[in-house]
């Protein structure tokens, strides 16, 4: 029999607020353990939260961006559980009115656009973290997380494979930092993913019984983990062995998923609303406002990249993978108006170099500028196309001005003709076979003359007139 799997997944978001979601603590990443913490976050006899403004808005944003519906009214719950990380006992979150519902995002498939559904987004606080003890059996909590504000968007169970559910994640991943609400930072948690899979038999609509994927912590763990849990789920229901309901942590360094606890029911968390908050009201014209401060989105942009610039998909796909790359683009083609010629140069050498050196495009020390200045010396003829990409490297590891690389490093195009066919009189004579083979019809000798005069230039020789000069001298 032939299965299926069936994939939902539940996106944990921290927002990028300044202070927590009900304390004034700071949500910065990094801090000594337990020294971003107050009495409410750390849930002492007698506090009362606070809403903080901005948590609702940032929710909004996201809502809007991924076409859901936002309810009026909606209400916070108490989820009961207990975890020693969990210092109140349970967690504020939402339950039965979440803010937003009933939204969508649009992925790329082999067979065209998908649209996967999302079910919900709602706020919650976040717990803290548990630290281990690499050399004695023990545990440290940190509460510096406590409290930090999450969104979780829960998806329908529409995903049809491991990699469909990235590809989704890292859309959602990319709407979020668009947004500017989320960093989007998996390593560091600000992003983290839950995934709920379930196979049945091809054609068949019922869902089969799902496990809960945990602890998947890039975009490759979440494809890894999938495509593991779907071959031991097929191998027991080809046993005629049940899929047990449960929660399964993925092991990166074994590349298995292993068990962690039985699957908890909404009722095994006792929800029920938070007496201590008031119910959230969200009026028309605070819609409207947030709906008209949301910046393009990457699909509007992609579209207006292949519209206004005449780049294919696949260059605006790449360039509009986060904003600042969108912008450094258009900050490049404002002052050099060829846009294939640098997305061309941003895809190869500068993202070349950004993923050697693990980086994202803010910290590049390749300015705008200089980017332009390069491109207008190799225009012009100052520099080869090959010297231009040494430059660039130097570019890169200096943060120096194009100009001062070439002077410096005597780097100017030779485009004295009396120079070049004397080097070019050098390589004949010295390849008196290859002259003749080439002579007798063997005309893909002319690269190798080619290469021998810019090896003897160190490259700065004039193409152009290198195999101009070079066919009159073979042909003659």
């Amino acid at each position: 029999m032939e299965y299926e799997p069936v994939i939902g997944l539940e996106i944990h978001a921290q927002l990028r607020t300044e202070s927590k979601i009900f304390c004034g603590c700071s949500t910065t990443f990094g801090g000594s353990p337990n020294t971003h913490t107050c009495p409410v976050c750390l849930g002492m006899p007698g506090v009362l939260p606070v809403l903080n403004r901005d948590v609702v808005e940032f929710t909004m944003r996201m809502a809007l961006a991924t076409h859901c519906s936002i309810a009026p009214h909606s209400r916070f719950a108490r989820k009961n559980y207990f975890y020693p990380d969990l210092p109140k006992g349970y967690q504020i979150s939402q339950y039965e009115l979440p803010l937003a519902n009933n939204g969508w995002v649009e992925i790329e498939t082999s067979t065209g656009l998908k649209r996967i559904r999302i079910h919900r987004i709602h706020m919650e606080e976040d717990a803290g973290k548990l630290v281990h003890d690499e050399y004695q059996p023990l545990s440290y909590v940190d509460l510096n997380r406590t409290g930090v504000p999450l969104i979780e968007i829960v998806s329908e169970p529409e995903i049809a494979s491991s990699e469909e559910a990235a590809d989704y994640l890292r859309t959602v991943r990319e709407i979020l930092r668009y947004l500017e609400i989320c960093d989007g930072n998996m390593e560091e948690g600000s992003l983290r993913c839950d995934a709920n899979i379930s196979l049945r038999p091809v054609g068949t609509v019922p869902l089969g019984t799902k496990a809960e994927l945990k602890n998947m912590n890039s975009f490759k763990n979440v494809q890894k983990a999938l495509d593991f849990e779907i071959r031991r789920q097929k191998v027991l229901l080809e046993r005629g062995e049940p899929v047990i309901q449960e929660t399964r942590l993925w092991d990166a360094g074994r590349n298995v998923t292993v068990s962690m606890r039985g699957k908890e029911e909404a009722h095994d968390y006792r929800y029920f609303p938070d007496p201590d908050l008031v119910p959230i009201v969200v009026s028309d014209e605070w819609i409207e406002e947030t709906r008209k401060s949301l910046p393009e989105l990457p699909d509007a942009k992609r579209e207006r990249f292949m519209a206004d610039y005449g780049l294919p998909l696949y260059d605006a796909q790449v360039l509009t993978s986060s904003k600042p790359l969108a912008n450094y683009f258009e900050g490049v083609v404002k002052e050099y108006p060829q846009p294939k010629t640098v997305s061309n140069w941003i895809m190869s050498e500068l993202l070349r170099e950004l993923n050697r050196n693990d980086c994202d495009i803010e910290d590049c020390p390749v300015s705008t500028d200089n980017l332009v200045q390069l491109l207008l010396l190799l225009e012009s003829g100052v520099v080869s196309g090959k010297i231009a990409k040494a430059v660039f490297e130097e570019m890169y590891a200096t943060g120096m001005p194009p100009r001062q690389i070439v002077d410096e490093k005597g780097w100017v195009q030779v485009r004295d003709e009396s120079e070049i066919e004397s080097v070019i009189d050098q390589v004949l004579a010295e390849s008196p076979t290859e002259v003749e083979q080439f002579r007798g019809g063997k005309e893909k000798l002319f690269g190798f003359f080619v290469g021998q005069v810019m090896k003897k230039t160190k490259g700065k020789a004039n193409p152009q007139l290198v195999n101009e000069i070079l066919r009159k001298k073979l042909t003659g």
